[in-house]
């Protein structure tokens, strides 16, 4: 493995690693030019103070490439039984599937779902 590639995976941690700390939207595409994931991007970026604020971090599994998480995109796409088409999937903190989708997640849906988490419930004043 290359050095630098090597220490990009360091740099990032593990969905195990974010267990208990973390949520996690998995957003997995074929490619880069995948127009469900032009659309999950655009609709999340121009919300994550709000996920930043609900401890949300956002992984993508584009082809054989990750970022955001110090996984193997093969690893993630045999644990979350990814298909080679669009898959969005929310996990809590437990490491549990939340919520999954073959299609870009509105982010009313994640702010939704996350707030009704115990967790988040138990967190906020």
């Amino acid at each position: 493995m290359p050095i630098l590639l090597a220490a990009a995976l360091a740099a990032s941690p593990t969905l195990a690693q974010m267990r208990w700390e973390r949520r996690v939207l998995i957003v997995a595409a074929p490619s880069p030019q995948d127009p469900e994931l032009a659309e999950q991007r655009r609709i999340l970026g121009n919300w994550s103070a709000k996920g930043d604020e609900r401890d949300l971090t956002i992984v993508e599994v584009v082809g054989d490439q990750v970022r955001g998480a110090g996984d193997t995109a093969p690893a993630l796409r045999r644990r979350f039984r990814l298909p080679a088409t669009f898959t969005a999937i929310l996990i809590g903190k437990d490491g549990g599937v939340k919520l999954r989708t073959a299609h870009p997640f509105p982010t009313a849906m994640l702010e939704k779902t996350i707030d009704a988490m115990p967790m988040r419930r138990a967190g906020r004043r």
